[in-house]
C-alpha cells in the first residue's frame, strides 16, 4: 500500500494511491494514518480493503507528511562509505546519530524557508524508515517484523551551523523548521522486496547532484533498527532516516549551496518523488 495524507497544511485527510497511481479518499474509514494505523493488524485490515470502492480524488491536492503522531526522528549520518570519504570523516564504527525536531516536518513539495541566519544551505536525499510496532533490544534478525514500511526524505541542512556553529551537536543545523519534507508516501514493506535495493537521486535546478543505492549503506536498515531500539524505545510511527550518498553541496570543490529560488527535486525507487523550492524568511 502506498498511504498518504492530503489537503491544506493541519487539515490533511487519510488516502492512499490504487494500482493505477490514482488518490483514494480513505477519510470514510480512517480519521487520520497514525502510528496506531501503522501496526500489523490494522495494515492487514486495510490491505483488504477493495481499494476500487473508495472515493476518488479529483484534482492535484496538496500532499502533506504521510502519517500523524510522530513521536522522534532519529537521523544517522554518515553512513554511506563516498559520502563520508567526500565530507574528509572517517568511516563510523558505530552509528552516528542526531535528531531533528518535529517542528522540522514539511509536506513533500512544501517550500523550504531558510533560516534568518541561513548561509550553508545543504541537500541530503535519504531513505526513510517507519517503525510499525514497539521496538526494544530487538535483534538485526528480527529487526524488520518491527517496520511498517519506507519513505523518501529530505535531510535538509545548514552546514555552518552544523560543523562550524554546533558545538559538535549536528542537531543544531538539521532541525529547523521545514528542514524535513517526509513523502509523499508512506510504502508498506511488503511492497518493499528489499530496502537494501534501493536507488535514490537528487537535482538542483534540473542538474542531477546526488545518484546512490541503498546497497552501499554502511549500517543497513536492520541494523539501525535493532541498534536505535538498544538506545531508546521506538514507537509506532517513530522516523529513522538512514543517511545520504555522495554529492552533497558541501562536499564539491568549491563547496556549492542552496540559494534563495533554487529547486530540489528527489526521489527513491518505488517510493515516490518530491519537489521543494528554497523560499525567503518574511
Amino acid at each position: 500500500m502506498k498511504l498518504l495524507r492530503y489537503g491544506p497544511k493541519g487539515q490533511e485527510k487519510p488516502g492512499m494511491l490504487d494500482a493505477e497511481g490514482k488518490l483514494r479518499d480513505l477519510s470514510g474509514l480512517l480519521d487520520d494514518i497514525t502510528g496506531r494505523t501503522l501496526g500489523a493488524a490494522a495494515r492487514q485490515v486495510l490491505q483488504a480493503i477493495d481499494v476500487s470502492r473508495l472515493p476518488l480524488v479529483e484534482g492535484n491536492p496538496r500532499f502533506g507528511v504521510p502519517w500523524n503522531g510522530i513521536s522522534k526522528i532519529v537521523a544517522i549520518g554518515l553512513n554511506y562509505h563516498d559520502h563520508a570519504l567526500e565530507a574528509n570523516l572517517p568511516i563510523p564504527e558505530e552509528p552516528v546519530m542526531f535528531t531533528k525536531w518535529l517542528s522540522c516536518l514539511n509536506g513533500p513539495h512544501d517550500d523550504v524557508i531558510a533560516p534568518l541566519e541561513a548561509s550553508k544551505l545543504d541537500w541530503e536525499v535519504e531513505l526513510g524508515i517507519v517503525i510499525g510496532a514497539r521496538a526494544v533490544n530487538v535483534t538485526e534478525q528480527q529487526a524488520l517484523e518491527y517496520v511498517a514500511g519506507y519513505c523518501l526524505a529530505n535531510d535538509v541542512t545548514d552546514r555552518a551551523f552544523q560543523m562550524e556553529r554546533s558545538g559538535g551537536q549536528w542537531s543544531k543545523g538539521k532541525g529547523f523548521d521545514t528542514f524535513g519534507p517526509v513523502g509523499p508516501y508512506l510504502v508498506t514493506s511488503d511492497e518493499v522486496a528489499d530496502p537494501q535495493a534501493l536507488s535514490l537521486w537528487l537535482d538542483v535546478n534540473g542538474e542531477r547532484m546526488q545518484t546512490g543505492d541503498t546497497a552501499n549503506m554502511i549500517f543497513s536498515c536492520a541494523h539501525l533498527v535493532s541498534y536505535c531500539s538498544r538506545m531508546m524505545t521506538l514507537e509506532p510511527g517513530d522516523l529513522i532516516i538512514t543517511g545520504t550518498p555522495p554529492g552533497v553541496g558541501m562536499g564539491m570543490k568549491p563547496p556549492r549551496y542552496l540559494k534563495t529560488g533554487d529547486v530540489m527535486t528527489l526521489g527513491i525507487d518505488g517510493l515516490g518523488e518530491q519537489r521543494q523550492r528554497l523560499v525567503a524568511r518574511t
